[in-house]
C-alpha cells in the first residue's frame, strides 16, 4: 500500500494564526517532514479561497506551490488533489506540469477533476457550467494534456477547446508520461473518463459506497476496453493521529477552538469527517478498504503546520502496520 499526505496551504484554515511571513518556512518544514516520514507523495488542493466559508485567511495557489516544492524537496512526489480543469487552459496546464516535472527530476503527479466549488467559480469569474459540461471539459483537457506530453505538434478540435499545432517543450522527464489521476466518483461520467484515461482514481465514502464505485469503474473499463487492474484506486482521509484516547479528546478540543473564529466548528468537523484516532484505530478502519482494492491512502492532518508529531506518528506506526 502507498501513502501520501496533504501539505498545509490555508484552504481548510490550516495556517490560521501563523504570521504570513512564516508561512513558506512552515510549509517547507512540513514538506520535508512528509518526505522523511515514509510518505511517497505530498499533495495540495487547487483552490483560491477558504472552505467551508469564504474568509480573509490565506489559500496558496496550487501550481505556484508545485514549482516551489519541485526546487526545494528531493524525493517526495508532488500532486494536486485535484487541479480544476476550467480554471486553466489545458494546453497551458500541460506546459506548466511538464516544466515542473523537469525541475523536480520527474516527480509530478497530475491530479485533475471537473471542479465543484461554485462560490469560487463565481468569485473568480469562471463560468460555472452544468456537470455534464464541466466533465466534458475534463475529458477534453486530459486528452489535450496527454497528447501534448507525447507529440511534437498538437492540433485539436473539441467542443470546448481548440489547438492549432501547439508545441509543448520541454517534454516531461517521466516516461511514458506524467501519471494522470482522475478525481471524483460520479458514476455515469467521471468514472467513465477515469476508465479511459486514468492511471489513478480518487474518491471517498463508506466502505459499501467505495466498493460499489469500484465495481462501476470496472464496468466502464470493460466497456471502453481498458485494464481495470492497471488503475490504482485511492481515497482521502482527514484525521489526527494521536497516541491515546486522552490525546484524542484534547486534539478535537483544540481543533474546535482553532476553527471557532471562522466557522461553526461542529458543522466543519462533520463536513470534513474529522476524527482523532490512535494508530491502531486507523489501521482497523483502513483494513476493509485495503481488502477491497484500495491501494493508495492520502491523509490530511489538520494540525500539521502547528504540531507535526501526529504526521510523524502515522509514518512510524500506521504505514508499517498497513504494509505488514
Amino acid at each position: 500500500m502507498r501513502f501520501g499526505s496533504f501539505l498545509p496551504q490555508g484552504w481548510r484554515l490550516d495556517l490560521a494564526g501563523i504570521p504570513v511571513e512564516q508561512h513558506w518556512d512552515t510549509m517547507l518544514f512540513t514538506a520535508k517532514t512528509i518526505e522523511a516520514s515514509g510518505f511517497e507523495s505530498l499533495w495540495v488542493f487547487d483552490h483560491f479561497q477558504t472552505v467551508p466559508v469564504r474568509t480573509q485567511e490565506v489559500t496558496y495557489e496550487a501550481w505556484t506551490l508545485m514549482a516551489a516544492l519541485a526546487a526545494t524537496t528531493d524525493t517526495v512526489r508532488l500532486g494536486q488533489m485535484c487541479t480544476c480543469t476550467p480554471y486553466r487552459q489545458p494546453s497551458y496546464l500541460a506546459k506548466v506540469a511538464s516544466s515542473i516535472d523537469v525541475i523536480s527530476g520527474g516527480r509530478v503527479e497530475m491530479g485533475i477533476g471537473a471542479g465543484w466549488y461554485e462560490q469560487e467559480f463565481d468569485g473568480y469569474g469562471y463560468a460555472y457550467r452544468k456537470p455534464s459540461e464541466r466533465i466534458g471539459m475534463l475529458r477534453e483537457g486530459v486528452e489535450i494534456m496527454q497528447r501534448m506530453w507525447g507529440e511534437e505538434l498538437v492540433s485539436y478540435e473539441g467542443q470546448y477547446y481548440t489547438l492549432k499545432e501547439a508545441v509543448c517543450q520541454p517534454k516531461p522527464l517521466q516516461k511514458p508520461s506524467i501519471p494522470t489521476w482522475i478525481a471524483g466518483g460520479g458514476e455515469q461520467l467521471t468514472l467513465r473518463v477515469a476508465a479511459q484515461y486514468a492511471q489513478y482514481t480518487n474518491w471517498s465514502g463508506a466502505i459499501d459506497e467505495w466498493s460499489h464505485k469500484s465495481s462501476v469503474l470496472q464496468a466502464h473499463c470493460a466497456a471502453v476496453g481498458t485494464d481495470f487492474g492497471a488503475i490504482t484506486r485511492s481515497m482521502n482521509r482527514t484525521w489526527f493521529c494521536v497516541p491515546d484516547e486522552a490525546a484524542a479528546k484534547d486534539k478535537m478540543d483544540w481543533f474546535a477552538e482553532a476553527l471557532s473564529p471562522f466557522v461553526d466548528p461542529g458543522k466543519a468537523i462533520a463536513r470534513w469527517g474529522v476524527e482523532a484516532l490512535t494508530p491502531e484505530q486507523m489501521v482497523e478502519q483502513i483494513r476493509p478498504y485495503q481488502s477491497k482494492g484500495m491501494d493508495y491512502l492520502i491523509s490530511f492532518f489538520p494540525d500539521a503546520a502547528y504540531d507535526p508529531s501526529g504526521l510523524e506518528l502515522f509514518g512510524r506506526e500506521v504505514i508499517p502496520a498497513l504494509n505488514a
